[in-house]
């Protein structure tokens, strides 16, 4: 009986060597988790990139440590309230929302006062 020939799982070509063998090259081997794992990748680099984007915002809005921003200049800038990377609430219950060091409060007329966390 002739022994069955392993086939690459990205371009089907024959595999020569070892019998565990998956893929025929580096070239395919990459290809093929690249595209597996492109989905779970996208969403995550465009998460990231909108996160960079407001903490960007909030730096150039707040350079000596504290400001206070309307909303309407923060949209304008592009500013995503959605994403953020952590919540803070005080003892009074007051929520601070970050995006890393850089954080925002909402506070009255669509206004938000911007701070940024102290090292340490």
């Amino acid at each position: 009986m002739p022994e069955e020939k392993k086939l690459c799982l990205e371009c089907g070509d024959v595999i020569k060597g070892r019998i565990d063998k998956k893929f025929c090259s580096d070239a395919c081997r990459n290809l093929y988790n690249n595209r597996q794992k492109s989905d779970v990748t996208n969403y995550m680099r465009n998460v990231n990139n909108i996160l960079r984007k407001n903490r960007k915002i909030l730096e150039e809005l707040n350079p000596e440590d504290t400001a206070k921003a309307s909303k309407e200049r923060l949209l304008k800038r592009g500013f995503n309230f959605q994403y953020f990377t952590s919540v803070y609430i005080t003892k009074k219950g007051t929520t601070y929302y970050y995006c890393y060091e850089y954080g925002y409060l909402p506070i009255e007329n669509d206004y938000y006062f911007l701070v940024k966390k102290k090292e340490g």
